[in-house]
């Protein structure tokens, strides 16, 4: 069987490439939770958040499309939430100000927002039906947490034909260890690069 090399160097076109912010919320920047998770609280005001403004505002200037995924039941309850979810006991409940995306994410009033129950961007919205009618086909993902939802974004992508991209410093996780255990789990999906060297190749495609 002919072995073909693998292609990791697509080019960014702006016309066909989008960024997707997950999970940039109200509730994951709480005082309280931020004091339990020190070293996500250091990444997210030290890296993350000055790492997606630059990402968006960098990628919007050059004619990408931005979407945002935010966790937030459809109801006052929570009942329709993924068993995941249920079980973790996460819930933000519908209309919450806690499902405000954080104003360092840049999101305009014209920009996608979806709302998810379940960890799996896919699965739990019409993500993928809108990148097509979009005409995506290169999809940058940051937000949090590596591990968990940006982890299941860049794999389910793949498998549904999309050129995955990971956001490396506009990511992070609990701890900086499960952050780069994850970006090493799942390189083999996506390009793992930092927003400076995206913002580069979009600007060389466009």
């Amino acid at each position: 069987m002919k072995q073909v090399a693998p292609v990791r160097n697509w080019p960014l076109t702006p016309a066909v490439t989008a960024i997707l912010v997950i999970d940039l919320q109200r509730s994951q920047a709480l005082p309280e939770r931020l004091a339990a998770a020190p070293e996500l609280a250091a990444a997210l005001q030290g890296r993350l958040l000055p790492a997606v403004a630059r990402l968006v505002a960098g990628a919007r200037a050059a004619g990408c499309e931005i979407l945002y995924t935010v966790t937030e039941a459809l109801t006052l309850d929570g009942r329709e939430r993924g068993l995941d979810h249920k079980l973790a006991g996460t819930l933000v409940p519908n209309g919450s100000p806690l499902a405000e995306t954080l104003p360092e994410t840049g999101r305009q009033e014209d920009d996608l927002l979806l709302r998810r129950t379940s960890s799996g961007v896919f699965t739990a919205t019409n993500l993928d039906y809108l990148l097509r009618n979009l005409g995506v086909r290169n999809l940058v993902v940051a937000g949090l947490a590596t591990d968990q939802a940006v982890d299941m974004a860049v794999r389910d992508g793949a498998d549904l034909g999309y050129y995955l991209v990971c956001a490396a410093d506009a990511c992070a996780a609990g701890t900086e260890a499960q952050h780069a255990q994850s970006l090493r789990a799942f390189g083999g999906y996506c390009r793992v690069q930092t927003v400076e060297e995206i913002l580069a190749d979009i600007a060389a495609a466009a």
